[in-house]
């Protein structure tokens, strides 16, 4: 018998985890015996009753396992935390919030037939906020330019991956973990399935935020490349040659037109320009800096207060 953990991170989403889990129940009941599961739910410091829920499937059901944690550590760390608990040869990644179609988990599953490492969803139609959506394709932009992700390859939070992608994944151990880009690190063979996504299972509005979208971006960032820190050396030597250019011209200029007076606009608009572009590769300088100062200290990925049916221990 197969068993297959599903992995959901949870937050603020007591309305319609119960629904995922019975979905999760349904689904792979139509397998009959050639399936088990367990579902590791990751309790985000929710603000709502989620948890209260969780622990109450988890009385009915020793397959449900909780993870509970004492502050908000994001969600890319609530996934890890439920990596490292799952003991499924296959790790499903679920939303909490009733979008993911489970229910198509099988056309999924059928391409690692194919010998493929992971099995992505794509939504041909995405179910969110204009906002939302674009802070989506400026962090699918950054990692396409920073880790040479496939233009093709949609991240998406319904996907089916082996056990030893998980395994490797667990090997880092710092602060800031980024999930895309440790997958990429870790296998690009990875095969995309086209299905719908559903409307949220309740009618509230998402829980990603501007800030929440801001923080993913500069994570992304600073992660696992050095190319911002390569672009930043690339527009240096750029200004510099065009200020070392503009130089020469301007003492031309005045050799030929005695009486031309130089513009204080111009040469003000041309600072302040400069100027930020400087403190801008500053505090990018300062942000890698600032990542490996908290990495020497040990920061943990995340805290646990409480772990529920759970046999291995997770604190980092």
């Amino acid at each position: 018998m197969t068993l297959l953990s599903f992995v959901i991170p949870c937050y603020r989403s007591e309305l319609t985890i119960k629904k995922v889990v019975d979905e999760i129940k349904e689904t792979v009941a139509l397998r009959g015996t050639e399936y088990d599961y367990e579902v590791i739910a990751v309790n985000d410091c929710s603000p709502d009753n989620v948890y209260k829920v969780l622990k109450e499937l988890a009385a009915e059901d020793k397959r449900i396992k909780l993870i509970d944690f004492a502050k908000n550590m994001g969600k890319h760390a609530a996934v890890l935390a439920g990596y490292a608990v799952a003991k499924g040869e296959y790790i499903v990644n679920l939303d909490d919030d009733f979008q993911s179609p489970v229910n198509k988990l099988w056309t999924l599953m059928a391409k690692f037939d194919e010998g493929y490492d992971v099995v992505m969803a794509d939504y041909p139609k995405k179910k969110e906020s204009a906002f939302k959506s674009f802070g989506s394709k400026v962090n699918s932009f950054f990692i396409r330019v920073l880790l040479d992700k496939p233009k093709e390859l949609a991240f998406e939070n319904f996907s089916v991956m082996k056990r030893f992608v998980t395994e490797e994944m667990m090997r880092y151990r710092h602060p800031y973990p980024y999930l895309e880009g440790l997958m990429l690190r870790t296998t690009r063979n990875i095969a995309i399935v086209t299905v719908e996504e559903r409307e949220r299972g309740d009618d509230r509005s998402t829980g990603y935020t501007f800030i929440k979208s801001l923080q993913l971006m500069i994570n992304g960032l600073t992660a696992f490349s050095v190319k911002p820190l390569r672009i930043a050396t690339l527009m240096g030597v750029f200004f510099s040659i065009i200020g070392f250019v503009f130089g020469i011209l301007t003492i031309i200029r005045k050799l030929i037109h005695v009486n031309t007076v130089l513009g204080y606009s111009s040469l003000m608009a041309v600072l302040l320009f400069i100027g930020g572009l400087i403190l801008l590769m500053l505090g990018l300088i300062g942000e890698y800096i600032g990542r490996i100062y908290i990495c020497i200290n040990a920061s943990p990925q995340y805290i646990i207060r409480e772990t529920v049916n759970c046999e291995t221990d997770t604190d980092q």
